[in-house]
């Protein structure tokens, strides 16, 4: 996208993305990373609800339908809901690569309002990985693949290590997923940004 920031732009020596081998298969719905995640998660009455599914490639594949209690000027979605959005997918491709990532930059455009009721649908890709650096685009169009552009975002997401979570995080939280006896969500909790 031109008139970007220089730091959502990969260097010369960046690698071009792999998914990993024990990534979801393409088309697998990836489920909620944590279930009070106001993206995904499902413990959130007033949360997106987002649900992205695997693609192919390093790419996913997500929708939310727009609800009352995310406008912001009447019948229009709010624009930082619309961020989350972009935010919410873009870190769903982290579980492609089988990192533990969270956002570093994050610039988004918006195209055209958002009405309520609206089915917004977002694609979003990993472009390029530096060391720890992760670089990703994403749109959202308006009812579909093929409809309207309505926002697009280009991000910046940084491998980090559990103890980023463990260290920052509020530790009632923490201990509760920590001790959550279903492995597997014990270890999503953990996978993408917070």
């Amino acid at each position: 996208m031109s008139g970007r920031n220089t730091a959502l732009t990969p260097p010369d020596d960046a690698a071009a993305p792999v998914r990993h081998p024990d990534a979801p298969a393409p088309g697998e719905l990836l489920g909620a990373h944590y279930g009070h995640c106001f993206g995904c998660g499902e413990g959130q009455p007033h949360g997106l609800h987002l649900e992205a599914r695997a693609g192919e490639g390093v790419r996913v594949s997500a929708e939310f339908t727009v609800k009352p209690a995310h406008q912001g000027a009447p019948g229009l979605a709010h624009g930082g809901v619309l961020a989350t959005a972009l935010d919410e997918t873009l870190g769903s491709l982290n579980w492609l690569l089988r990192v533990i990532a969270v956002t570093g930059r994050l610039e988004t455009d918006f195209v055209r309002p958002v009405p309520v009721g609206t089915v917004l649908y977002l694609e979003a890709e990993v472009t390029a990985v530096a060391g720890r650096k992760i670089y990703s685009t994403a749109v959202g169009r308006i009812g579909g693949p093929g409809g309207p552009v309505a926002v697009r975002a280009d991000a910046l997401f940084i491998e980090v290590k559990v103890d980023h979570f463990i260290d920052n995080g509020r530790p009632e939280e923490i201990r509760a997923a920590m001790s959550d006896p279903d492995q597997v969500r014990r270890a999503r909790a953990f996978e993408v940004n917070p």
